[in-house]
C-alpha cells in the first residue's frame, strides 16, 4: 500500500461511518468519505461475530491484499472503511477480491481510463 495509510483511531472510523456513503454486498460493507488529503486512508474492520482470531486476520488480510494489488485504479483522496460480513469468514480471496472491486464501482471510485 505505497500510495495509501491506514485508519487507526477510532474516531477516525466514527468520522467515516457518520459523514460517509455506504455501500454493501455479502461479504463486506464499504464506507467512504472524501479526505482532501490526496492520498487513500484505509481502515478494515472485522468482527468476533466472523469467527476466531486466526479467521478474522485471515479476512482482514484478504481485504488488505485485494486493496493493495488493485490500489492504483482508486482515485485518490478518500477515506474508506472496510467491513467484513458473516459470510466472509468462509469466503476465498477471488470472493472478496470481486466484492471489493463492485463496491469500489458502486461507488464510482475507479478511475476510468480513456
Amino acid at each position: 500500500m505505497n500510495n495509501s495509510e491506514s485508519l487507526k483511531k477510532n474516531r477516525q472510523f466514527q468520522f467515516v461511518y457518520k459523514n460517509g456513503r455506504s455501500r454493501a454486498d455479502k461479504y463486506l460493507v464499504m464506507y467512504i468519505k472524501e479526505n482532501g488529503l490526496g492520498m487513500n486512508r484505509i481502515g478494515i474492520s472485522v468482527s468476533k461475530k466472523i469467527g476466531n482470531s486466526v479467521i478474522r486476520h485471515r479476512v482482514k488480510r484478504l481485504i488488505k491484499e485485494s486493496y493493495r494489488l488493485h490500489e492504483n485504479i482508486f482515485n485518490s483522496g478518500l477515506d474508506m472503511v472496510i467491513v467484513a460480513r458473516q459470510r466472509a469468514g468462509s469466503a476465498g480471496y477471488y470472493e472478496i477480491e470481486d466484492s471489493l472491486l463492485r463496491l469500489a464501482k458502486l461507488h464510482e471510485m475507479i478511475k476510468v481510463y480513456l
